[in-house]
């Protein structure tokens, strides 16, 4: 009897391309059932849609994330009220679309003194107003009043008492062809940028920085003690030879820094 047939035993042989033995080939198997691909995505954009829409909601329509308070740091001579007015946060609208740009603007606008300022969010309910002031590094006195003057050469405010440890600015230049070439304004930030070389411990001891022309400052120290500067130019060198003869001299009362490489000390 013969055996059975080849599709009888449920596949039949064919033979590997490359190795020549026989393949045995059988129906396939079902594939295991899926969810529709449809479905799935629906899923995900209802699901992507309503985090979207809380976290809108939460950001723009809840009260707890509103601007209620506003925390001022930084300020040594201007009160955190003053800071806080100028900045006119708008308080109640939702934390996130407060223009924080628009806030810095207003503080620099508003208040002279304000060097730098960072607006931050703090979550949930804050601003933080981050200040930096500028410091003062000469003054100029005018009509019983003093100008306060920065490193940069702006002026930021006036005041009613002089600073202790600021040097006077005292601009003499009337007479003197520098100030039809550079003009007030220029030899007014020489005498600064002096002041801005000056170490701290000799800026204190500072009293008046005078200006006769742009190649010809001096400055008077406590003690009766002057000192030749000569030009703003080459601040550091200056700054570093007058250290060296305040400490090599103590008793000079007169310093000539004006060439550092060849400074001079005279004086009982």
């Amino acid at each position: 009897m013969a055996g059975p047939t080849t599709a009888q035993r449920g596949g039949s042989k064919s033979k590997d391309a490359k190795s020549g033995r026989p393949v045995r080939s059988g129906p396939s198997r079902p594939a295991a059932a899926r969810p529709p691909r449809r479905r799935r995505i629906l899923f995900w954009v209802v699901a992507a849609t309503l985090v979207v829409s809380a976290a809108a909601w939460a950001l723009y329509g809840s009260s707890w994330l509103r601007a209620s308070r506003v925390d001022v740091s930084g300020a040594r001579v201007l009160p955190p009220e003053e800071v806080r007015a100028a900045a006119e946060v708008p308080l109640g609208e939702p934390l996130i679309s407060v223009d924080t740009d628009a806030i810095a603007g207003r503080l620099r606008e508003a208040l002279p003194r304000i060097d730098t300022v960072t607006v931050e969010r703090s979550w949930p309910r804050t601003i933080g107003l981050k200040v930096v002031e500028r410091q003062p590094r000469a003054i100029v006195e005018k009509g019983g009043k003093f100008i306060e003057i920065d490193g940069t050469g702006v002026r930021f405010a006036t005041v009613d008492h002089a600073p202790q440890g600021v040097p006077r600015l005292s601009l003499e230049a009337a007479d003197s062809p520098s100030l039809r070439r550079f003009g007030t304004g220029r030899l007014e930030r020489e005498g600064v940028r002096v002041a801005e070389s000056l170490p701290a411990a000799v800026r204190a001891d500072t009293r008046v920085i005078h200006v006769r022309s742009y190649d010809s400052i001096t400055l008077d120290l406590t003690g009766g003690r002057t000192v030749v500067w000569g030009s703003g130019e080459r601040g550091d060198a200056k700054a570093r030879t007058l250290t060296a003869l305040l400490k090599a001299a103590r008793g000079a009362d007169h310093f000539d820094v004006s060439a550092p490489s060849a400074p001079a000390a005279s004086g009982s």
